[in-house]
């Protein structure tokens, strides 16, 4: 794209004026739209095979992004290399499982993906539960900063957890109750299954519902079913329950039904701090077949060296895998990733090239961090945070960019865990130069902060910033916006369906990569350090870094 086709403000000062919105505008020199939307298409496309680490979908794609990174003037970011290998293990599950409630000779049996999808992360064969007494522990927490403890009167060990998604103030909406509608970890299905491990449960079972999870069961479907990979530990995963999973919410009436409980005033109940857990005198068996295979994945890794502190860095990470090919889709069963996440592999390899040919190198260093394993529990980001090439100590800023959602210029930027750093000031600071406002995310209670890579910097201390496009679209409306990106999640969302197509409006989010240009530029020109929030409870991780640096 030419230089003079790049747009321009229609003032010197962004508070007082309006800029002109073009889809191809940019006042950054370098940070080219055609050349963002061409790697969204060239990593979307079919050729990739939708990017599923161990494929050869996964070949391509790494090896892409170490061309880009490269030609965009990228030195190796792990030696000599540009690769930080991931060992993973990848299980698969035979689907023809059945799970078995019974009772006193009365039995519901739960079908595959229909009624339910269970597995073992244990690195095993086979794993059962035979005759598993069902104990309902409500949201299944232990929690003392919020005087909360689940299991407290429950005697769970060799038996089946029952367990409610996201956490008691988002049932309620008591401010007061945790941290409201706001999701906390707790919350999370991930801390679901460590938990009953912690306790000694033999297997662990949630249940879906569309709204506290924040997706259909649809989802659920299509994201724990088929090849699943984790992290090759040295145990096998043998801290793990022997099985974990799903259940449907109308599994889970007709599993209180034959109980003889009522579901909805148990789920009442759940949100009372003096809750006891609930033996259901109903017992559980299934068996899981797995077939297991071992493999090595990679992190992409480059690097543009400070000029002034190269020791200290800046981090902009994005993940590049997806699905791949559905196993339970005829047709078109390629999941492309389009939105998530080829979009933010496109806007690191698009930053890259602008930082390494910006007239003013920056003094602290700049690393493109592209990681595997996100969509199978954001593993390729937590393997470098426990094996991390640069100190994290010595890491100033993370800046993710996950799933750039399609749209038109918006008024707003989306602050997905608004309240944690001043990272968020740097931003609010950009953001009013394109005569826009910061937002906090409308939906907190999905917990999106915790279900993207920044998240594994973060629980290590690292001050980190993740966005989203803005729902109050300047041409239609905040309604408008809302409904463009509640559409995404409902229909396309790790569907086949999440494809490239020429007609699709990044407008918006290409605006939204100049803000995290801005604010990169300025983390990596300034001496201080940003800093968490005196209220984030990631402070004191970081407190305890500083006489690191």
């Amino acid at each position: 794209m030419r230089r003079s086709s790049k747009w321009l403000l229609t003032g010197l000062l962004a508070a007082a004026c309006v800029a002109s919105w073009a889809k191809e505008a940019s006042s950054i020199p370098w940070l080219d739209y055609e050349v963002f939307r061409g790697h969204i298409a060239a990593l979307a496309s079919d050729d990739f095979e939708g990017r599923k680490p161990g494929t050869a979908g996964e070949e391509k794609t790494v090896d892409y992004i170490r061309r880009q990174f490269a030609e965009a003037g990228l030195k190796p970011g792990h030696g000599t290399t540009f690769f930080q290998s991931v060992p993973l293990v990848e299980i698969t599950a035979a689907p023809d499982t059945t799970l078995t409630f019974e009772r006193t000779g009365n039995k519901r049996e739960l079908k595959y993906a229909q009624d339910m999808v269970v597995w073992t992360k244990r690195v095993v064969p086979q794993s059962s539960i035979d005759n598993s007494p069902l104990v309902f522990v409500g949201y299944g927490i232990v929690a003392p900063e919020y005087d909360w403890n689940d299991y407290a009167a429950a005697d769970i060990r060799g038996k089946t957890a029952v367990i409610l998604i996201n956490d008691p103030g988002f049932a309620t909406g008591d401010p007061k109750l945790f941290r409201g509608r706001a999701m906390t970890y707790h919350g999370r299905w991930t801390y679901k299954f460590e938990e009953a491990a912690r306790q000694g449960a033999a297997g662990a079972l949630i249940i879906h519902d569309t709204e506290p999870a924040a997706y259909g069961w649809n989802v659920v479907a299509t994201s724990w079913t088929g090849p699943q990979l984790d992290m090759a530990s040295a145990d096998g995963n043998a801290g793990r329950v022997a099985i974990e999973g799903w259940i449907s919410n109308e599994a889970a009436t007709s599993l209180f039904q034959l109980a003889g409980q009522d579901l909805t005033a148990l789920k009442s109940a759940a949100v009372q701090r003096d809750f006891k857990a609930v033996p259901l005198d109903v017992r559980a068996s299934v068996a899981v077949r797995n077939t297991i295979r071992r493999s090595n994945s990679s992190n992409v890794i480059g690097i543009l060296p400070g000029s002034k502190r190269p020791d200290e860095y800046l981090i902009y990470t994005a993940h590049w895998d997806h699905f791949g090919r559905l196993q339970d889709k005829t047709g078109d069963a390629i999941a492309n990733g389009a939105i998530d996440n080829a979009t933010g592999v496109a806007g690191i390899i698009t930053l890259a090239r602008a930082f390494a040919h910006a007239a003013e190198k920056p003094e602290r260093s700049i690393v493109f961090l592209a990681v595997t394993g996100e969509e199978s529990g954001l593993l390729g980001s937590a393997y470098y945070a426990d094996n991390p090439i640069y100190p994290l100590a010595r890491t100033a800023a993370v800046i993710n960019i996950d799933a750039m959602y399609a749209g038109g210029p918006a008024r707003d930027i989306v602050v997905v865990g608004s309240g944690n750093s001043d990272l968020e000031d740097y931003l609010r600071k950009a953001a009013k130069q394109q005569d826009r406002v910061t937002s906090p995310e409308p939906t907190p209670e999905k917990g999106f902060y915790y279900r993207s890579d920044h998240f594994n910097f973060a629980k290590k201390g690292v001050p980190a910033l993740y966005t989203k496009l803005g729902t109050d679209d300047r041409q239609h409306g905040r309604a408008f916006g809302q409904e463009q990106q509640e559409k995404y999640i409902a229909e396309r969302y790790h569907q086949p369906s999440d494809q490239y197509s020429p007609d699709l409006d990044l407008s918006g989010s290409f605006q939204d990569l100049e803000l995290m240009y801005r604010v990169g530029e300025r983390v990596a020109a300034e001496k201080s350090w940003p800093e968490w929030y005196k209220n984030s409870e990631f402070r004191a991780v970081r407190e305890g870094t500083d006489d690191q640096r």
